[in-house]
């Protein structure tokens, strides 16, 4: 990572505020996928979602971020809904340059058109893709793929940024590279909430975990106390490695 982007058009982070589900439950053809759900996400945390496969990790991450409206109860902001953004495990890019892609975000994002191309570039230059910036983007590897998608949310200045398995299939270098952008997006002010299965990157990375099991919020604490004392055998057997059903 190199030195932080920064911008008159890029506003500086507000304090996070608060995301509460109250009773949020979702179904979907008539089975429960997140049972009725109370929490509030507050402050500006490092959150790691963990659990199984079919667990509800993403489909929490949607209704946080908005993309899924609950079955019942809510899920809200508490007051003026943050700027968001979100990276998938597949990244989602279009079928442009690795620079228009970025372009096209600031575009949405009503950034005047003349600063749009250094803007743009010092994205690139900060995340490390400033010599394939003409490359389409499609065509880079998994790792630049999710550079880049990083690049684009850095350029949304969000308050919230969700994060989906985003190292699922990626080599230990470019792991550490996306970690490393992940804790300098903290460092600015950005809230993080992500989802992985990785223990070791849960420990690296995490304030607090939310442990899902089943459609289910088991556990939710910092942690040190989550790694030292999961209060769930489904949990405890978790961090043993054990396959959990």
């Amino acid at each position: 990572m190199n030195a932080p982007l920064t911008s008159s058009s890029l506003t500086p982070l507000a304090d996070v505020p608060a995301l509460h589900f109250q009773q949020a439950s979702f179904t979907h053809r008539g089975h429960a996928l997140l049972v009725p759900t109370t929490l509030t996400l507050s402050g500006c945390q490092r959150t790691l979602i963990m659990g199984p496969n079919g667990a509800g990790k993403s489909l929490f991450m949607r209704l946080a971020h908005g993309l899924l409206s609950p079955s019942s109860g809510q899920v809200r902001w508490e007051g003026k809904p943050p700027v968001q953004a979100m990276v998938f495990q597949r990244p989602v890019l279009l079928r442009r340059s690795v620079i228009d892609n970025l372009r096209y975000a600031l575009a949405v994002k009503d950034v005047p058109r003349p600063k749009r191309q250094a803007l743009a570039l010092q994205a690139l230059e900060k995340f490390g893709l400033a010599a394939l910036a003409k490359r389409p983007a499609r065509v880079l590897s998994g790792g630049e793929q999710q550079r880049l998608t990083l690049a684009r949310a850095w350029l949304l200045n969000p308050a919230v940024l969700f994060l989906d398995e985003p190292t699922s299939a990626l080599d230990p270098a470019a792991i550490k590279a996306v970690e490393d952008a992940v804790n300098e997006f903290h460092q600015s002010g950005t809230r993080i909430v992500m989802t992985t299965h990785d223990l070791h990157q849960a420990k690296r990375l995490a304030d607090d975990v939310l442990f899902m099991y089943g459609g289910q919020v088991l556990e939710h604490t910092p942690a040190e106390r989550f790694f030292d004392a999961p209060t769930s055998s489904q949990a405890r057997a978790f961090i043993r490695g054990e396959l959990v059903w």
